[in-house]
């Protein structure tokens, strides 16, 4: 059984780094994209509006934000794109020191 987990954070207020961020995600490493579905990932969105972002994760049993961290760190490649990213990215006020995407609570779903 999958599950979904929605996340958001914001880009810095200049257009030319916004289209920078978007050219980017184009056109993604490939060992990026290695990491994301080798870490139980089944599919992910990002969507934009200005500034925010907002990301859509769907998960098989066998992801853990905790075992995705860990292998993030221990990977050079993941490692050298998120500093790239940061260039681009800018924290949440409610964010922690080096936190980036806040996981998202759901408040409402339409019931069947």
């Amino acid at each position: 059984m999958s599950k979904r987990y929605c996340l958001t954070l914001d880009l810095q207020d200049d257009p030319q780094l916004i289209a920078d961020y978007k050219r980017y995600h184009d056109k993604i490493w490939p060992e990026i994209t290695r990491s994301i579905k080798d870490s139980g990932i089944e599919d992910l969105e990002i969507h934009q509006l200005g500034t925010r972002l907002f990301m859509v994760m769907e998960v098989g049993e066998q992801f853990s934000f905790e075992a995705k961290t860990k292998s993030d760190r221990e990977n050079p490649k993941v490692q050298e794109w998120e500093e790239l990213m940061w260039k681009f990215q800018k924290p949440l006020p409610s964010a922690k020191p080096g936190e980036k995407w806040l996981l998202m609570d759901r408040i409402f779903k339409l019931e069947k």
